[in-house]
């Protein structure tokens, strides 16, 4: 099927060539009053990724992804292995708020939150405007050959860019193996800890490849979140949009002339200055509708107002619109997708909060050691041997830690320790232990045993066991 001429723009990308080679972007510096909010919240964000790894609150990292241990930190709560549920949910309570936001106001999050646009527009692309200056003075010194000029500027800048690669891969670091083991391993200096510098050296690569070289690559290539755009947004969703009616008019766009007539010619207010386009990071026109590449950026907006302003027209071509907005002047309101995921993220926020307060500081497991049966003893006594491993998943040491049976009248004794000892902070103990019941106590070969962990004289948690005894017969 043959693809309609003003939708041949979908079939390609704007930063590949027909030639399939890469089409370099060189957008104008935004100005205007979403730029400014947009700094603002940056600003707050890029702080919050920087610190976030380094607060603690109750001895806790703040953040932290150590996917190697798989312990996860968020927002102070500590996730173990055990506690992988937990995680997963609090994984599908970020999917399904994003996705909430997709169909109300698409893809917002790329343009305002994304670590990668925050780093890639308000820091590397900054810096290029101070070293190399607007777009026309970086097209014209990429064309230029390498003169003393060009070689000194983006020498600098790619030395700037390497540095502040560097410390973006020092805070990543952070995050996965703990800011207190990244302290210890930087006062140790890099000789004692070659792998950690080795690894800092290929995340400092990644990410100076992907903000000197792959750009908005990730954003229209690599990133998938583009992609959902297709499935999660409708004609009620609110978008970076073009007012089409407005701006084609019945004639269509034309070129600005003073004192002309537009309205009696039948043109719109679209005075075609490509200016919408020039600003774009991914390098799309605004005006052919909404496209993955859009990451809602609101760049085209302030500077087609800042145009609108200077020809004495009304602002808004481009705004956050729905397309039933532009089309038929309906308000946003929510829909019943929009409730559904509402109520679903209420459901799973309600679940996770349910369970982290059911859930207890240390984690005990107690299981039967395998391949062994039960003893017999004298005077009737059956001896079955377990191991144990209680985690403790707070910053403070649990002291005199010892075990009681509880559903049995029965001995408990520990193999090579004292009948107490102490979990170390964020820690585990691990050990052997003996249970000892009388025969006549016991119902079959088989007997679900509760054993209590307690701190002193305080029942701490309880965890239930196998014990195997012999088989009766009646």
């Amino acid at each position: 099927m043959e693809t309609p001429e003003n939708e041949i723009f979908r079939d390609s990308l704007g930063t590949v060539t027909e030639e399939g080679k890469r089409a370099w972007v060189f957008p104008k510096k935004p100005n205007g009053k979403f730029y400014k909010y947009r700094k603002w919240v940056s600003y707050v964000l890029l702080a919050f990724l920087l610190i976030a790894p380094f607060v603690k609150i109750n001895g806790n990292q703040f953040l932290m992804f150590n996917v190697l241990e798989r312990r996860f930190n968020i927002f102070g709560f500590p996730f173990w292995p055990q506690d992988f549920h937990l995680f997963v949910i609090s994984m599908l309570i970020g999917v399904v708020f994003i996705t909430l936001f997709t169909v109300a106001f698409g893809r917002i999050f790329c343009g305002w939150i994304c670590p990668q646009t925050i780093f890639m527009e308000m820091v590397f692309r900054r810096i290029e405007y101070w070293i190399e200056g607007d777009r026309g003075k970086q097209m014209r010194l990429a064309r230029q050959p390498w003169n003393a000029e060009k070689i000194k500027k983006k020498g600098f800048k790619f030395f700037i860019f390497a540095v502040i690669s560097f410390i973006i891969a020092n805070v990543f670091l952070a995050y996965l193996i703990g800011s207190d083991r990244l302290i210890y391993y930087i006062l140790a200096g890099p000789s004692s800890n070659l792998s950690t510098l080795i690894s800092l050296l290929i995340f400092t690569a990644v990410f100076y490849f992907v903000f000197a070289w792959f750009r908005e690559q990730v954003c229209i290539i690599a990133c998938p979140y583009g992609r959902l755009q297709g499935v999660l947004l409708d004609t009620k969703s609110i978008v970076v949009a073009y007012d089409h009616k407005r701006g084609e008019g019945e004639s269509g766009r034309k070129k600005y002339r003073k004192d002309e007539d537009r309205d009696a010619l039948g043109h719109g207010d679209c005075i075609d200055c490509f200016q919408c386009v020039n600003v774009c990071p991914t390098g799309i026109d605004i005006r052919n509708g909404t496209q993955l590449e859009c990451i809602n950026c609101t760049a085209c907006i302030d500077e087609c107002d800042h145009i609108m302003e200077s020809i004495n027209l009304p602002k808004g071509l481009i705004r956050y619109a729905s397309e039933e907005n532009i089309q038929k002047k309906v308000p946003f309101k929510l829909t019943a997708r929009i409730k559904g995921y509402i109520a679903v993220l209420i459901i799973l926020i309600g679940l996770l909060t349910g369970l982290l307060f059911l859930r207890n500081d240390l984690d005990a497991n107690i299981l039967r050691l395998p391949g062994q049966l039960y003893e017999h003893k004298d005077n009737n006594i059956i001896s079955n041997v377990f191991t144990y491993k209680l985690v403790n998943k707070t910053t403070k040491d649990i002291e005199d830690v010892h075990f009681e049976l509880m559903s049995h009248k029965g001995d408990l004794k520990l193999v090579a320790t004292q009948n107490s000892f102490v979990v170390p902070s964020q820690g585990i103990a691990k050990g052997t232990l003996f249970v000892e019941i009388n025969n006549a106590a016991l119902s079959g070969d088989r007997n679900k045993i509760r054993i209590g962990v307690y701190s002193g004289e305080t029942l701490i948690e309880t965890t239930t066991a196998n014990f195997l005894g012999p088989r009766s017969y009646k």
